[in-house]
């Protein structure tokens, strides 16, 4: 039997021995954290691959994520811990969807949140991040674009870009479309003082109750540039709980204890450890052609929101 601090330290003794990074996302859980080289939201962990000189890259977070990282570093070896790991939203539609949905609107640009598949990147015109979403929406030479797969993150752009026609589809995260109206208002209610931070994947009913609405790491870094000392977090919980540990004299409250990512929590400090060991874990493998064709939007993406 390991203890938590003796398995970190092993982790920590072959990452350096074999020369792996760890990248881990934001919703891992903090033990995993604190052994990773890199944390933050998918796309920003995928950038850091390419510019890390480590040759293997093991990737804590669920398989979109893995691809991404596979697809913008490909001479890379990129590796999960928990190849079970998906992500409902990135799977809930086929390429052969997309396209059918794109053959009614023949004048749509097809705007894919970085949140999809590779195979469904390869029918996509530009992708986008919750944080770059809004900038490209602006840049984008398109009267029309068919936004996947977030129906609400589409919603949110569509909002804010009243003279360009949005065309959506029933899909999205699970997790944060459970979220009501209803809680958000009770959430302020209770808590008075404290500002409600929501991620653009929840309804539009919870981001009217916000304070503030932006990306994972955009609600991280409001918390970290302000004076205010509580919080309503309305996005993954495990937010909240990095969030107290950063800042232990602040009060952080979730907005509902059922923004629980399953996915995001079946990755365990003993997947790391056993994946360096060669007994557990797989390999990231993309056809060259997938490669290809889903790195035209995630370049695209590159040259008009950074």
């Amino acid at each position: 039997m390991m203890t938590i601090e003796q398995l970190q330290k092993e982790i920590i003794r072959m990452k350096k021995e074999q020369g792996v990074s760890i990248f881990a996302h934001s919703y891992q859980a903090h033990e995993i954290l604190e052994i990773a080289d890199y944390t933050g939201d998918s796309y920003a962990l995928a950038v850091k691959a390419q510019q890390d000189d480590a040759k293997t890259c093991l990737m804590c977070g669920v398989n979109f994520m893995a691809e991404t990282m596979k697809i913008l570093s490909p001479e890379k070896k990129v590796l999960v811990p928990c190849p079970e790991a998906g992500c409902p939203m990135a799977e809930q539609f086929t390429p052969e969807e997309i396209l059918a949905e794109k053959a009614k609107h023949p004048d749509c640009i097809v705007m894919a949140y970085i949140n999809t598949t590779a195979a469904l990147k390869t029918v996509c015109d530009v992708c986008v991040t919750s944080g770059s979403a809004l900038k490209i929406c602006e840049k984008l030479d398109a009267d029309e674009i068919l936004f996947i797969p977030d129906c609400n993150l589409g919603a949110f752009c569509a909002e804010r870009f009243p003279e360009k026609k949005f065309h959506l589809m029933n899909g999205g995260c699970p997790v944060h479309a459970a979220i009501t109206g209803e809680e958000a208002e009770k959430a302020k209610k209770k808590h008075p003082n404290a500002k409600l931070l929501v991620h653009p994947e929840c309804r539009s009913e919870v981001v009217a109750h916000a304070d503030f609405a932006g990306s994972t790491a955009a609600i991280m870094e409001y918390v970290r540039k302000s004076d205010e000392n509580e919080f309503i977090i309305g996005t993954e919980n495990s937010i909240a709980e990095h969030l107290q540990y950063e800042f232990p004299d602040r009060k952080f409250y979730l907005l509902s204890p059922r923004l629980i990512c399953t996915d995001m929590k079946m990755t365990t400090l003993v997947d790391v450890y056993n994946t360096l060991k060669g007994t557990a874990g797989a390999e990231i493998v993309i056809d060259d052609e997938t490669m290809a064709k889903a790195k035209v939007c995630i370049d695209r993406m590159l040259e008009m929101g950074g």
